[in-house]
């Protein structure tokens, strides 16, 4: 074979793997959304809690980019420090759900009999109420806070997190690296922090994302009924709230923190689906 008819194939470079559209998008928006939180003392933003009457319900313009609320407070702040409050409610709201719950449905996977029966019992308890009316009760009860609103959020999450561990915990329990370690003499203990935990872990996070977009929107709805994040302490739900009053002639102030809202649990969506595609223990065929 010539030389000639080598370099064609030899030069042939292997083509490049595109990340989709669908990883970008919201990964962007969700990485835009965490920055300006994070930053939002340093971006050099007005104050959120500023008034100023005689510009209220000013429309989106070259000054006030997203327009200004029903007090005349300005709107990019507050949807900047509302994220702040968003995140941190949907980071550690379900972070508690997770830990508490997480350890329930590990128990509950592993052992079985009758610590599965009292776990599932416990879980389908807490399933029974409804979650708004229980939430309203908790915040009701112990009062508005940016904590007892998080730790309100995050008891709601223990029974979907005791879920998903427990049902990834029977996927991993038989499998033959688990057998092995029964047979070698490791300790429950052991077993499952070792050989089950790093499993459980993907999957946990991929669901953790979606239960991030859904403690977001409730919190949103606790704050549109008034038993949320307390003024003036900004909240994108508490800014539907008082825009409402103002659609027909100010709509960006109710409709802007709507639509932040909306692309960042959808984002957190997308992004929890393409992480519990990959990581789905079924695919697996260790």
């Amino acid at each position: 074979m010539s030389a000639s008819a080598i370099e064609p194939a030899a030069a042939a470079a292997p083509p490049k793997r595109r990340i989709p559209w669908a990883v970008t998008l919201p990964l962007a928006w969700v990485s835009i959304i965490v920055i300006a939180a994070v930053g939002a003392n340093w971006i050099g933003l007005p104050d959120p809690a500023e008034q100023e009457l005689i510009l209220r319900r000013k429309p989106p313009s070259a000054e006030f980019l997203l327009g200004t609320d029903n007090l005349g407070r300005n709107m990019l702040s507050r949807i900047v420090h509302g994220a702040r409050t968003s995140l941190i409610v949907g980071l550690c709201a379900p972070a508690f759900g997770f830990l508490i719950g997480g350890a329930i449905g590990m128990a509950a996977g592993y052992f079985r009999g009758k610590v599965d029966l009292l776990a599932v019992g416990f879980i389908d308890v807490l399933l029974a109420f409804p979650a708004l009316v229980l939430a309203l009760t908790f915040t009701a009860y112990l009062g508005q806070s940016l904590f007892n609103v998080t730790l309100a959020l995050g008891i709601l999450s223990i029974p979907a997190a005791a879920r998903v561990a427990r049902a990834n915990t029977l996927a991993w329990a038989n499998r033959d690296f688990v057998l092995a370690a029964r047979t070698i003499g490791a300790s429950d203990w052991r077993i499952i922090t070792r050989e089950i935990l790093p499993n459980l872990l993907p999957p946990m996070f991929a669901f953790w994302l979606v239960a991030m977009s859904v403690i977001i929107v409730a919190e949103g709805a606790l704050s549109f009924l008034g038993l949320g994040i307390p003024a003036p302490q900004p909240s994108w739900g508490g800014m539907i709230a008082d825009g409402r009053e103002a659609l027909d002639v100010a709509p960006h102030t109710a409709l802007v923190p709507a639509a932040v809202m909306f692309l960042t649990v959808l984002s957190l969506n997308f992004l929890g689906d393409i992480v519990r595609n990959r990581v789905d223990p079924r695919r697996s065929s260790l």
